[in-house]
């Protein structure tokens, strides 16, 4: 039974790790045409083909496409498991990019700045002082952030920038990848899968599950930046005119001067974070709030209402009136953080696929997660530790739709 971090939850018939080395396949596969008898994939196509070689290994990352029955289509690289594409129709059904990335993998291996598209894991988002403890061990990991005060990301090895292995599914692609114990200071040699399905209602959907020898710790998400009005839109405020509705967030974690929740709650009325009904991104984001000040815009923990562990819920709701095409992604994890790209636009960054740096507040994320820092904050009831032998299992669905 899939562990839901709920201490109410029997473990029945727990699965064993897998220990075996994963690595690339290098052999050529032809396009794959699928008749599914679930109509939702029916007409499904997979098509591979090289996006580049990796310098620190020499391995060859590819790229993976799935189109669906309608010619929309998802970008998916073996490196990072990483989203580079997503291509949908608009209100006029020219089908649009709203995802920014790269061109090859030689960007997201020398110059990952922003995590762009990727698997983000072991542990997402901040760990304060790069440190915790798990039952009477304590674990030191990299401090990569916040000039040595925080451990980011999963850190300079993290999941984003290790190339995965790819299974070829009848709906997707099946990334997995073995993390060695105690690489990037992590315990347990852990099996993550992260498999993209993508339907012909456009819907793609991003299924997480990992195992691990020991108890450790995991936060998995993916770090897409969405621009609906077209991912080409690479100029700096080119979202704040997105239209965005936080529909079941009341709270947000409170964090500290560099981005750490304090353990404490805030309620969003009467606060730049009242998403709760529609309202245009930029209305509020140069507000004088503390909070808003600490994060130079939008870079919070939003908490989902009626979060039980299972339950996929609505958390967020985006739109262009330009392009007319709307982003809703629902979640069974307890929260997600909202990015509005405040820290893009920096000198080394390089030019993204259409010729252009991406530039701050030129895309957003949502990036549905546990609270950060929660193995240390005592306040947040779960902690995102996965126990020796049991399965961790959540889900991301980003859908998209034309208004």
């Amino acid at each position: 039974m899939p562990i839901d971090f709920n201490t109410n939850v029997t473990y029945i018939n727990p699965p064993q790790i897998i220990r075996q080395e994963h690595k690339i396949s290098q052999r050529q596969q032809k396009d794959v045409f699928v008749k599914n008898t679930d109509k939702n994939f029916d007409g499904i196509k997979i098509e591979k083909r090289p996006f580049g070689k990796i310098k620190k290994t020499g391995e060859k990352a590819e790229l993976y496409t799935i189109t669906n029955r309608n010619g929309a289509s998802v970008d998916l690289s073996s490196f990072g498991a990483t989203i580079t594409a997503i291509r949908v129709p608009d209100k006029n059904g020219k089908l649009i990019d709203v995802t920014q990335g790269y061109n090859s993998v030689t960007p997201y291996e020398e110059s990952p700045i922003g995590h762009a598209g990727g698997t983000i894991g072991p542990y997402a988002n901040k760990i304060s002082n790069g440190s915790f403890t798990l039952g009477e061990n304590f674990y030191q990991l990299e401090c990569n952030k916040d000039n040595g005060k925080s451990h980011s990301h999963g850190g300079k090895e993290g999941l984003d920038v290790q190339n995965w292995n790819a299974k070829v599914l009848k709906e997707g692609i099946e990334f997995s990848y073995l993390k060695k114990d105690d690489e990037s200071g992590y315990p347990g040699d852990v099996l993550t899968k992260v498999t993209y399905k993508f339907d012909n209602d456009n819907n793609l959907h991003i299924y997480y599950n990992a195992t691990s020898d020991k108890d450790t710790i995991i936060n998995l998400t993916n770090h897409t930046y969405f621009n609906l009005d077209g991912a080409q839109n690479a100029e700096e405020n080119s979202i704040l005119s997105h239209l965005v509705k936080l529909p079941n967030s009341t709270k947000i974690t409170k964090i500290n001067e560099i981005g750490i929740p304090t353990g404490e709650f805030l309620d969003i009325e009467n606060t730049p974070f009242d998403f709760r009904e529609e309202k245009i991104l930029g209305k509020d984001i140069d507000s004088k709030n503390e909070q808003m000040l600490f994060a130079k815009g939008y870079d919070h923990n939003f908490c989902i209402d009626g979060y039980d562990g299972k339950t996929l819920i609505n958390a967020a709701e985006v739109k262009s009136n330009y392009s007319g095409i709307k982003l809703k992604v629902s979640t069974n994890l307890p929260g997600f953080q909202f990015y509005s790209a405040n820290n893009l636009g920096k000198t080394s960054q390089p030019n993204g696929k259409n010729g252009k740096k991406y530039e701050k507040r030129s895309g957003f994320c949502i990036e549905p997660q546990f609270y950060p820092n929660a193995i240390n904050t005592e306040t947040f009831r779960e902690k995102g530790i996965l126990k020796a032998n049991e399965e961790y299992s959540r889900e991301i669905i980003y859908s998209f739709e034309v208004e």
